[in-house]
């Protein structure tokens, strides 16, 4: 990159044509090279986005310097933008990550913004599992959504549990979040008024295919199995014992909507859009679910 940059619009117009000449992949929150740059920049320059006069701030050379050595790294090592940041935004909120938990990158956001409407019965104190926590960051933003909620974020992984907490701590929401190490539903007991989970759902056969930004993140929270949904038939399979009578499972599956339907040929999925992009989120009624999803008895509700 030359070193005439003198402005951080000018650093950032070369650092994309940059990440673009060497084929830089944006998957994991970034809408293209000019977003991934940016996000590079302005952390490393403490700028914030909206603010409209940080286009044009000079840059000292010692700050350009800072910047192209980030930049750099991303090229060479192909190493996700917010790994080496150390922060990811879900939500509209940062979140800490690294390579122990997936890149934060989920349509989920959307979901969480409008507190689940029109499918979820308004609450006041919902009681929420999530399964497969990672970072924490959908768990923390159905906290904040529903201010008044009980969430149990469960993960089978130690080292990502080690990661939500720190989230759970940066984020104040110690008093709402419960953090678990548990394989799904093994070991849980009571229901909740909301499932949700973004599992891994990436078919085997696909791993070796993908770019190389995505060997950074930890195989078993991309490995889906022969055709990606080995865990998902078990959330779905085993929700409704979980779930209240008019409670909700939403669980992603990417590109998996074709072969969940035929899993579950009975079963009503509802397949929202998104207006921000991205899509393979499937959302089923309590009542719709296979197998237990009669009501619990009394003392059933809580753990």
């Amino acid at each position: 990159m030359p070193a005439t940059a003198a402005t951080v619009g000018e650093l950032l117009h070369r650092a994309a044509a940059w990440f673009a000449a060497a084929g830089i992949v944006c998957a994991h929150g970034a809408a293209d090279c000019r977003d991934e740059a940016a996000a590079i920049i302005y952390h490393v320059l403490g700028l914030r986005h909206d603010d409209p006069s940080a286009y044009g701030r000079t840059l000292s050379d010692d700050e350009r310097q800072r910047c192209e050595a980030l930049l750099a790294r991303r090229i060479v090592e192909r190493q996700p933008a917010a790994y080496l940041l150390g922060e990811a935004w879900f939500a509209g909120l940062p979140f800490f990550v690294d390579r122990r938990v997936l890149v934060p990158r989920s349509p989920f956001a959307e979901l969480i913004e409008a507190r689940f409407a029109p499918w979820l019965a308004p609450l006041d104190r919902p009681r929420i599992l999530e399964l497969g926590t990672g970072s924490g960051c959908i768990a923390i933003a159905c906290a904040l959504a529903f201010p008044g909620s009980e969430v149990l974020a469960t993960d089978i992984s130690a080292d990502a549990l080690a990661v939500a907490r720190r989230n759970v701590e940066r984020h104040g929401t110690g008093g709402q979040v419960r953090l678990l190490q548990a394989d799904l539903y093994t070991g849980l007991a009571g229901r909740f008024d909301l499932i949700i989970s973004n599992p891994p759902y990436v078919p085997d056969g696909d791993l070796v295919d993908m770019p190389a930004e995505f060997a950074w993140e930890p195989h078993g929270a991309l490995a889906g199995g022969a055709d990606g949904l080995d865990l998902v038939r078990r959330i779905v399979g085993g929700a409704g014992a979980f779930l209240e009578p008019d409670g909700w499972l939403v669980v992603e599956v990417g590109g998996g909507s074709a072969v969940l339907e035929a899993a579950f040929p009975h079963v009503p999925f509802t397949w929202p859009e998104f207006e921000r992009g991205g899509d393979g989120i499937a959302l089923v009624a309590a009542g719709d679910l296979p197998g237990d999803n009669a009501p619990p008895g009394r003392g059933a509700r809580g753990e």
